[in-house]
């Protein structure tokens, strides 16, 4: 198959608005899964997983955690303007910059920028007592976006601390609705630890602590990475063909010990989720680079969007994942740090990833691309199978399992 000439208007569906689920169920292992078994399809509820999943596996899952990321300024003339976080600037590393104290940079999506022709803006609130003035300045467009200076008027107060006090939990824009109290809980997976993304791994929220202990007893074994969502993975695919489509580029870490236990298991996970998905299989490729490249350089712990389909490795997935383990032992590392801009579409060979635990997708995204890769193209009768079954959609509905 030509991945780059694959048409993004087969991948539609039709998506009525009242099968977007605009809040979550009140609890949430009680939402419906979707199985997908070798072509059978059946459903039952989240809280049954564990039954489905063989014993002795790896299930990974991506522990980040939704900044507040949405900040809202107004201008004398009475103009609202909205800083809309994407990623670090300075520092680069997302754990400095929010212990960063009286500045920072971030690039940003600037909301009503027509309004915002110069001159810095202003915010007065309080934290611990103390009255803390935040000003924001813009900088250069970068790419898409633009660098955006923050300074306050106080050093014992982190930049963690200002988004926390005046910065809105960016809930996704198909939902046509405000951000409201609850969703700082239930937008959040109960296993998110590593602050940095702007949209959840929303396959992750149906787990409770009961089916996480569930699948403890069955002795499956649970990893974490981390790959922070940027509002990339939002965008629409406006080209008719997916060549034309630029993948964002998302940042994601890993620990050493995580990669010990892939290759104890033969190279073999269970994915929670798109970003869980898009992270295990990044792996290989870093993996035949650093094999292909003795001298490093910053590229190698890039993936590039085509590169799956116009480079053919020879390594195979467990010894790729032994170069990334003899690079991290070889520069004395614990954690993987790298990025990636993978697109999986149709024609995808997938290296690591066996089984996939996911939400229902938007129609035309590169999402559904994923999916439909994973399944051998019978995403299709999966989704109309949900449609004529009652399944709620999207960030807050209901999930599946899916086994190729």
């Amino acid at each position: 198959m030509d991945t780059k000439h694959i048409k993004i208007e087969d991948y539609n569906y039709p998506l009525p608005d009242e099968r977007i689920a605009k809040f979550p169920i009140s609890r949430r292992d009680q939402s419906k899964l979707l199985i997908y078994n070798k072509g059978s399809i059946s459903q039952d509820v989240f809280y049954h997983l564990p039954n489905y999943l063989p014993s002795d596996t790896l299930l990974v899952f991506n522990n980040t955690r939704v900044i507040q990321a949405r900040l809202h300024f107004r201008k004398k003339t009475g103009a609202l303007i909205e800083v809309f976080l994407l990623e670090p600037a300075v520092p680069t590393d997302y754990e400095q910059i929010f212990q960063a104290r009286s500045h920072c940079s971030w690039y940003c999506i600037i909301g009503n920028l027509k309004k915002w022709k110069e001159g810095d803006l202003q915010k007065i609130m309080d934290i611990h007592g103390k009255e803390i003035t935040l000003t924001v300045r813009r900088q250069e467009m970068h790419q898409t976006s633009y660098k955006v200076d923050f300074e306050w008027n106080d050093n014992s107060i982190s930049f963690a601390e200002i988004i926390d006090a005046v910065g809105e939990l960016p809930i996704p824009p198909y939902l046509n609705r405000n951000t409201e109290e609850s969703d700082k809980i239930t937008y959040q997976t109960v296993y998110s630890k590593i602050k940095g993304s702007v949209a959840a791994p929303t396959a992750g929220l149906h787990f409770t602590q009961e089916v996480l202990d569930a699948i403890d007893q069955k002795q499956i074994i649970r990893e974490e990475i981390t790959l922070h969502v940027g509002a990339g993975t939002f965008k629409p695919v406006k080209s008719k063909e997916i060549e034309g489509h630029m993948m964002h580029t998302e940042f994601f870490s890993v620990k050493k010990t995580t990669i010990e236990k892939l290759i104890q298991y033969h190279a073999s996970a269970i994915a929670v989720g798109t970003t869980s998905v898009r992270t295990l299989e990044s792996l290989y490729y870093i993996g035949c680079k650093l094999a292909n490249n003795p001298e490093y350089s910053s590229e190698l712990l890039h993936v590039d969007q085509w590169e799956p389909y116009d480079i053919h490795y020879q390594l195979s997935p467990i010894e790729a994942l032994q170069q990334i383990m003899d690079y991290m032992e070889r520069n004395h590392l614990n954690v993987l740090q790298a990025d990636t801009q993978i697109i999986i579409a149709p024609g995808y060979d997938y290296k690591i990833v066996k089984m996939l635990i996911t939400n229902f997708h938007q129609p035309q995204s590169t999402l559904l691309l994923l999916v439909s890769a994973f399944v051998n193209g019978d995403w299709r009768r999966i989704y109309d199978y949900a449609l004529a079954n009652d399944f709620r959609f999207l960030s807050y509905g209901d999930s599946s399992l899916l086994i190729p």
